[in-house]
């Protein structure tokens, strides 16, 4: 079994069905030989952006991430100390903390991170997608 871990439009492509997830990320996905991990901090993204209305989950993200979580068979990778601290010493080739905790996590994870956005190569984390994609405008709904 491997374990990934699903960047926060990943999680929300594949629960959603939709048509931006590359097919490869779909099918590592679905895999049932993989371990899938979505980040506490995917999680409190979510819920930021769902209270700014810059996300409709259609439900309070109290409901929509245990139950998805849950539907899906995908763990919640906790931030540890080691995630946290090594964000400070991380090259600032991205501002967004969200990001910059996942690619911290799976450095620290040594973990592949399914995510469509090629700014995580920059910092030496084992991206997932199609080699064809590159970087993305990455519109969450």
């Amino acid at each position: 079994m491997s374990d990934i871990l699903l960047d926060t439009h990943a999680f929300l492509w594949f629960v959603w069905d939709d048509a931006l997830l590359s097919p490869a990320a779909k099918q590592l996905i679905e895999d049932p030989a993989n371990h899938k991990l979505v980040s506490v901090a995917s999680c409190w993204e979510i819920a930021i952006k769902a209270r700014l209305k810059k996300l409709d989950l259609g439900e309070p993200a109290a409901t929509f991430l245990p139950r998805e979580l849950a539907t899906n068979h995908f763990d919640l990778l906790e931030i540890r100390l080691a995630h946290a601290t090594l964000v400070e010493t991380l090259p600032l080739h991205h501002k967004d903390p969200f990001d910059r905790l996942l690619a911290a996590q799976a450095v620290v994870q040594g973990i592949p991170l399914v995510t469509a956005d090629a700014i995580f190569d920059q910092y030496g984390v084992n991206r997932i997608w199609t080699a064809d994609q590159g970087q993305r405008n990455l519109p969450v709904r």
